[in-house]
């Protein structure tokens, strides 16, 4: 992408893929982002790093992605009173980010938007978790809080609120919807209620301890995220992990995306009202999980993957399982396909339901397999692809309807791929060591680490200061660009089709309330 006159910052910056950085001064951030957008880039993530105990002010950093590879713009405010552009005219899903920065660091954009996001009266207001000078307090008592809802008004138009506790075993999210009858008027999201203080909590671990906090931040993606983690701590290091331990981090990866593709299949069979799918695809997915077990020592492949490579190396014959068992999984869903697309009842309720149109998902920058249900087709197993995959011929699955039943179609091409993945792995799997040494010291600098999963793009990006240790981590999951997306899809639907409507996105809260 071209940016005119920004300077490229000489300090390094590590990523698994081709990537810039860029200093953007007053006046020039928003024009960035403009540029960027209008060749084609999306908003990975954005974040703020306190760095005053340098004398060096707030940095605002807003990772982009492109065709060509990542560009990190750099923002430097002198003082906390500053503030910098909104960029939610540019990309719509940057004004939760900046919420949340804010609640973090109390760095504002110039916003109308004020609300909070992550605060939730459980600390004081005026304190900033991750400012250098904030320390914790176990004596705090909850606050109050007033969050203001949009509401819409009218003749007929009423309200109902859903959550945040839910009935079942799914973490806490609130719904606010607008109404005339059945039909959902308006749709506003809060979420946040699963708060962690994680990005806090990495700067307080030792590296060696790290690793198993990026393994759990989000427990259905923990390959994912322990995978991006390792990339970024990798890059800082200039370490290089041997390709066999490459090979069996994508086995891992492409394990993870079949499973909970198995497990999404079941669901939204079930909340069509075909129980069978359910029951059908859950037995599929625990067979998945128990091969995992034996091959990774782990239902979720847990602290399989570590920097410098992989903790185990499977047997054969646990590879050779699971050859087998991909084998046996594609039939059997393939003639479950055929069930839920020849099942009247199932395609009534999936076709045109929760659409999000090709352009309105173009315009509100949605990523990973959501944004391939409607009509995107980025992924970076295909668009940038390392090893293994470059030796794989990735195909990206995509659909244009972008209703529940693409969403659907997506899963199950994605599913069928992955298979075909793992039976390739394990058939070229070189041999040699699983990892290699890293150094019990990491030099500072500022990394980055991405990898597709199953949702879509997971991303890490770890700072270490000249002690070594961590000084700031920034994780991201997709679901911050498709939340918001979720509103829109439910939009001129009724209020019974929302759980399915939910269902098909199946977004984070773990991985997104950080």
């Amino acid at each position: 992408m071209k940016l005119g006159a920004l300077r490229l910052v000489p300090a390094p910056l590590a990523a698994p893929m081709p990537a810039q950085r860029a200093r953007v001064g007053s006046g020039e951030l928003l024009s960035a982002c403009r540029v960027a957008r209008e060749a084609g880039a999306e908003l990975v993530a954005l974040w703020v790093t306190d760095d005053s105990d340098r004398g060096e002010g707030f940095c605002v950093r807003v990772l982009l992605r492109a065709d060509d590879g990542l560009l990190l713009l750099e923002h430097r405010l002198p003082d906390a009173s500053s503030r910098y552009p909104d960029l939610a005219s540019v990309f719509p899903s940057a004004a939760r980010m900046q919420r949340a920065a804010f609640d973090l660091t109390g760095i504002a954009a110039q916003a109308d938007d004020d609300r909070p996001w992550l605060w939730m009266a459980a600390w004081p207001i005026d304190r900033f978790p991750l400012r250098r000078d904030f320390a914790a307090s176990p004596s705090w008592q909850p606050g109050d809080e007033d969050y203001r809802f949009v509401r819409v008004e009218g003749e007929g138009v009423h309200e109902i609120a859903v959550g945040p506790v839910h009935a079942g075993t799914i973490e806490p999210g609130h719904f606010r919807f607008q109404v005339v009858g059945e039909k959902v008027l308006r749709l506003e999201e809060r979420l946040g209620f699963t708060h962690k203080g994680i990005e806090k909590r990495f700067t307080t671990l030792p590296i060696a301890e790290a690793p198993r906090l990026a393994g759990r931040i989000c427990g259905d993606s923990t390959v994912a995220y322990a995978f991006a983690f390792a990339q970024a701590l990798e890059g800082l290091a200039g370490v290089a992990p041997p390709p066999r331990a490459l090979w069996l981090r994508a086995l891992a990866l492409e394990r993870e995306r079949i499973a909970n593709h198995l497990g999404d299949l079941g669901a939204l069979g079930n909340d069509a009202g075909l129980a069978f799918g359910l029951a059908q695809f859950s037995r599929l997915r625990e067979d998945v999980l128990r091969g995992n077990r034996a091959a990774f020592g782990h239902r979720l492949a847990m602290d399989f993957v570590v920097p410098g490579g992989v903790a185990r190396d499977p047997a054969d014959a646990q590879l050779s399982a699971m050859r087998d068992e991909g084998t046996r999984i594609a039939d059997d869903a393939r003639a479950l396909r055929t069930i839920y697309d020849e099942h009247a009842g199932v395609q009534d309720r999936f076709r045109t339901c929760g659409r999000v149109a090709p352009d309105l998902a173009r315009m509100l920058g949605m990523t990973g397999l959501a944004a391939r249900a409607s009509g995107g087709t980025r992924d970076l197993r295909a668009d940038f692809p390392g090893v293994p995959y470059a030796a794989l011929d990735v195909r990206a699955m995509h659909r244009e309807q972008g209703d529940v039943a693409a969403r659907v179609a997506v899963r199950f091409d994605e599913l069928f791929e992955s298979l075909r993945l793992v039976g390739a792995i394990v058939d070229a799997l070189p041999p040699g060591a699983i990892a290699a040494t890293m150094p019990p010291r990491l030099p500072a600098g500022l990394a980055l680490g991405s990898v597709e999963g199953w949702r879509g793009p997971v991303t890490f990006a770890v700072e270490t200061g000249t002690d070594g240790a961590i000084r700031r981590c920034h994780p991201h999951d997709p679901s911050w660009q498709n939340w918001p997306a979720v509103e829109h899809a439910a939009l001129g639907n009724i209020v019974p089709d929302f759980p399915l409507i939910n269902k098909s996105f199946n977004l984070a809260y773990s991985g997104h309330d950080l």
